[in-house]
């Protein structure tokens, strides 16, 4: 499923797949994207750049896209892949850069950057 705050500038994506559930935050105030692996206890932080994410207008328009023609045919499918390297829990200084919807998400986990 997922939930676009307008207003806040947030996309909340959550992904119910048993071992492959995730949830995901794209924060396009602070400018990071935030996956929560539950089968890693794990939460991968990514930059989000320009080039590559749709703006958040876009991504409305791809969910609706998707819901309603069952597959997207578009170029701007988004996907990423995590290479697992050196995790820290986060600081407080980490949450003031990532903002406090990824600092929810990712709170008490390793973070991968």
């Amino acid at each position: 499923t997922m939930t676009i705050h307008s207003e806040e500038h947030i996309v909340d994506v959550h992904v119910r797949s048993g071992v492959y559930s995730s949830d995901t935050i794209f924060d396009y105030t602070h400018g990071y994207i935030a996956t929560r692996l539950f089968s890693r206890n794990a939460c991968f932080i990514m930059k989000i750049k320009k080039e590559l994410i749709p703006e958040l207008r876009e991504i409305g328009r791809l969910a609706f896209e998707r819901q309603t023609m069952k597959d997207v045919y578009s170029p701007n499918n988004v996907w990423a892949q995590f290479q697992a390297g050196n995790s820290r829990l986060g600081r407080w200084k980490d949450w003031i850069l990532y903002g406090k919807h990824i600092e929810k998400l990712c709170t008490g986990l390793p973070l991968y950057q």
